[in-house]
């Protein structure tokens, strides 16, 4: 009889990994509007500008890191870098978000239900579609009202 072998997981999380044009943009984007908390940061030329960072909502995760424009390691995207990605937030409340994040003066859109589930989508300023999502019993395609 041959014994089991315990395997122990070995992925334990995906991070989305941004190449931002304007680190200050962003981190005014994601930790001043949506909330985020830098965890963690690079800034390797001793002048204090974050080069590169980790972000935290709750148990979620993002990192950042603006992208050179000239010298070696250069980049020049052909339109935002963010354009056709979208990340999914599983939250247990996503009106919650939604009235978080508009309070502080993020442009959200309206939540909808769509395949069961309340959806708000936020755009940063580099085209990256950020979408908060959460299970819904409520008929589908019912929009969002405050009153």
């Amino acid at each position: 009889m041959q014994a089991k072998t315990k395997v122990e997981t070995n992925v334990q999380q995906a991070v989305p990994f941004f190449r931002v044009s304007s680190m200050e943009r962003s981190l005014r984007f994601y930790v001043g509007g949506l909330g985020f908390e830098m965890t963690k940061k690079w800034t390797p030329d001793g002048d204090g500008k974050v080069r590169w960072c980790w972000l935290e909502l709750e148990n979620a995760a993002i990192m950042l890191q603006e992208y050179r424009k000239e010298g070696p390691n250069s980049w020049t995207p052909e339109s935002k870098p963010g354009v056709g990605v979208s990340i999914c937030f599983q939250c247990k409340d996503a009106l919650a978000i939604y009235k978080e994040v508009t309070a502080r003066g993020i442009a959200a859109k309206k939540p909808f239900v769509g395949n069961g589930m309340w959806v708000t989508m936020v755009e940063d300023p580099d085209g990256y579609k950020l979408e908060f999502e959460s299970l819904t019993d409520v008929q589908e395609e019912t929009v969002f009202s405050e009153g």
